[in-house]
């Protein structure tokens, strides 16, 4: 079903960090809502967002900032979930939609369903865009121009709720996909997930190590640090949570990752350049297919 870009008479925004301030600023850019509400627990945050002109209101209040909303988008840690579904739910209108932006989406649906009521739609949804940055401060309107949304829909969700989101992040600037759940959290826990694991243990690492050391290792810093130290600078408590919520998948991927670095240690150790050549060019071919693909 295509559809065209929907209008919403209330958008609530809960959580107003990198991706929420960035479909404030991505509605704002195409027209999609009459009025924004925007709701964070923290009074600075709150204050930083209407400074910014975030929204059309502010709210400390949950609930209030979801009554009336024919949308709200969830952006929080996955672990806050089940807290926030507990607070709205009762104040959801009948036909509205909620979904989410999280990284995980199996641990998202099992807090969040319980929670809503008959005639609410839950759609959950994951933009495939992001900075190291964070705060209301960081967002900007073409995050997710050209980048890649995912929807997991739940079975029995009727078409038009789905279709309708779909519409409202192709009008922020996605391409759409449909993706089953676990296909999604497997695919993230490789394309994301891992290489995050990886950066925070690498720049990890480097901080302890003595302190002569570690001001080398800064001052001659080659381009694949400090593109480690870019992802691992990203927002600790959402990562913490991400690996706690999608924790079978990242061991499953860990253990693989685990038996191929061993076979890279063996070979260096054994002095068998071919098996290196071999790898280093087969893994070159990712990276071309990415370029072509647009999303490098």
């Amino acid at each position: 079903m295509i559809v065209a870009p929907p209008r919403f008479e209330r958008i609530a925004l809960v959580g107003i960090g990198l991706i929420g301030s960035s479909i404030s600023h991505a509605c704002r850019r195409a027209g999609l809502a009459d009025h924004i509400a925007v709701h964070t627990r923290s009074p600075r945050t709150l204050e930083q967002a209407e400074a910014l002109e975030l929204g059309d209101s502010y709210h400390g209040d949950i609930t209030e900032a979801v009554k009336g909303a024919d949308l709200v988008v969830v952006s929080v840690p996955v672990g806050a979930f089940e807290a926030v579904a507990k607070q709205v739910g009762p104040h959801l209108k009948p036909g509205a939609i909620l979904s989410d932006v999280g990284s995980v989406k199996q641990s998202v649906i099992d807090q969040v369903r319980p929670h809503l009521p008959e005639g609410v739609h839950f759609v959950p949804a994951h933009p495939l865009a992001g900075t190291e940055h964070s705060g209301p401060e960081a967002g900007f309107a073409e995050l997710f121009d050209g980048r890649w949304l995912i929807i997991t829909p739940l079975d029995g969700t009727p078409e038009e709720p789905v279709a309708r989101l779909e519409a409202f992040w192709r009008a922020l600037g996605s391409k759409t996909t449909r993706m089953d759940v676990s296909h999604h959290d497997f695919i993230l826990g490789i394309t994301s997930h891992l290489p995050h694991l990886i950066a925070y243990t690498i720049v990890g690492t480097a901080a302890d190590l003595e302190d002569e050391l570690q001001r080398e290792v800064i001052q001659f810093s080659a381009s694949g640090f400090r593109d480690f130290t870019r992802i691992a600078a990203s927002d600790p408590v959402m990562w913490r949570d991400v690996f706690l919520h999608n924790k079978e998948a990242v061991l499953g991927i860990l253990e693989r990752f685990h038996k191929d670095l061993e076979e890279l240690e063996d070979a260096i150790r054994s002095g068998d350049g071919e098996t290196l050549h071999r790898e280093f060019t087969r893994t070159r071919g990712i990276r071309r297919a990415i370029i072509e693909a647009k999303q490098a």
